[in-house]
């Protein structure tokens, strides 16, 4: 269920752009002189160009101004939380390196068999151990 959720985070405003330039396609070319900026925000800065629309659409005959630039802006630092969040991410993917690059993967190494497990030996009788002596040892 996050997975979804994430999902219709990401692609709501792609529809809603959409779906509006379906909808109401005169609108889409008043706000837009050509047909690369809208794509490029499509593509790149989509809760920046939803709000553009919608901000466009309310404003007064001369465009955007005074307040409607900070909720411009508010729409900037979602697409950029967006991305950089995405960024950050790829390093939990098998196989990315977290500069974005395709990391090769090192097959797995086998880790050599454990040693069986046994009991410690026996410590030898008190009598048995000898003290040392400070003789030196016989030569041959």
């Amino acid at each position: 269920m996050p997975c979804l959720f994430v999902l219709f985070a990401a692609f709501a405003p792609r529809l809603m752009l959409v779906f509006f330039w379906i909808a109401r396609p005169t609108i889409m070319s008043t706000v837009f002189d050509t047909f690369l900026l809208p794509l490029l925000g499509f593509v790149f800065l989509p809760f920046t160009t939803l709000m553009y629309v919608l901000l466009y659409l309310g404003s007064t005959p001369n465009g955007i101004s005074g307040a409607d630039w900070l909720w411009l802006a508010l729409a900037v630092v979602l697409d950029l939380a967006n991305h950089s969040g995405a960024f950050t991410q790829r390093g939990a993917v098998p196989g990315m390196a977290s500069t974005g690059a395709a990391a090769p993967v090192a097959p797995p190494v086998a880790s050599p068999p454990a040693a069986p497990i046994t009991s410690p030996p026996a410590a030898a009788p008190a009598a048995a151990v000898t003290p040392p002596s400070d003789e030196a040892p016989p030569s041959a």
